[in-house]
């Protein structure tokens, strides 16, 4: 038979409403939140969420938009995002968009549907019609019209940062190669104060900046690498453009680190606990998923928050920069 929300209540010597506030992780002293979880765990005790989101109209579930889940970066912040909402008693609807702005439309709906409570989105695509300030999202990077939440990683600090680092290894021909979407968002800042960097410097650099989607990056990254055949340092947008990067140069006949030196931007790892993949801007992953889901928790419940939240980054070595 199964056990009800009152027998829990009954075991812990509390009333019904502390154990729903525990569930929906109200505010209840710590002694008091023990004895109920004593008591969920020793009755094993299965709430009926989808019970209590008819009567609530919520369904203490969460849709994360990511433009693709092979993208490490994206694979890693989903995991955390996952971790922290399973705390919040919130379970996780995964949706891979691939850069497709109408499915993002149609998730973005379900909002509306009332068949999730939110969403955390990264997107890069056109989809600013569609985000407004009422809405219970979260954007990862990315601005809108409206005044939308969003969390971000300091990109300025990491395009200085990339500069610093190259520079006080011997580098003193730098480069700048990376992708751009039209829409409006942090990452721009990476190549903008890794430029205003190098001029406060007064280090000579050069620049490749290319239109997403990337149809033939490869040609166009060689072409540009052999006819800047000085540069000796290289900043990419990110990590996976960092790796490409070290392919070409070594098909060019350049040795990493030895003759040219690359920092990437994520920090992406093969798994927890192992090196970096590349010398990379390290964003704050975890910290940045953690951030989403509280604000975005927050938002649900009706709460004002911060519009805007930075944070940290640091550099990591990989191997594609020399040690000091």
């Amino acid at each position: 038979m199964k056990i009800t929300m009152k027998e829990v209540a009954q075991h812990a010597g509390v009333g019904v409403g502390t154990v729903s506030r525990v569930l929906n992780n109200g505010s209840v002293k710590d002694s008091t939140r023990k004895r109920v979880e004593a008591a969920i765990k020793e009755l094993n005790y299965q709430p009926d969420f989808y019970a209590r989101g008819l009567k609530t109209n919520k369904t203490n579930t969460v849709a994360l938009i990511l433009p693709s889940v092979w993208h490490p970066f994206f694979s890693e912040f989903a995991f955390h995002v996952e971790n922290r909402l399973e705390v919040n008693h919130y379970k996780l609807y995964l949706c891979n968009s691939s850069g497709n702005s109408e499915k993002e439309k149609e998730y973005i709906q379900m909002v509306t549907q009332n068949k999730v409570d939110g969403i955390i989105g990264i997107t890069y695509s056109d989809i600013d019609d569609y985000v407004s300030s009422n809405l219970p999202f979260v954007s990862i990077d990315r601005y809108f019209t409206e005044d939308v939440t969003y969390v971000t990683a300091d990109n300025s600090a990491g395009g200085r940062l990339a500069v610093n680092e190259l520079s006080k290894r011997g580098c003193q021909n730098l480069a700048y190669i990376g992708g751009y979407q039209e829409t409006p968002n942090e990452t721009k800042s990476r190549r903008k104060y890794f430029e205003i960097e190098c001029n406060q410097q007064q280090i000579e650099y050069q620049v490749l900046d290319m239109l997403e989607p990337l149809l033939d990056s490869w040609a166009t990254i060689e072409a540009f690498l052999m006819e800047n055949d000085t540069i000796d340092g290289i900043f990419t947008i990110n990590d996976p453009m960092a790796i490409e990067v070290c392919k070409i140069l070594k098909k060019l006949g350049k040795r990493v680190p030895e003759d040219v030196q690359v920092i990437g931007f994520d920090g992406q790892r093969i798994s927890e606990g192992e090196g970096y993949l590349v010398s990379t801007i390290v964003q704050p992953i975890e910290k940045m998923a953690h951030s989403a889901v509280d604000l975005l928790i927050a938002v649900i419940e009706g709460k004002e928050v911060e519009k805007r939240t930075v944070l940290p980054i640091s550099f990591g070595e990989g191997g594609t920069t020399k040690k000091l």
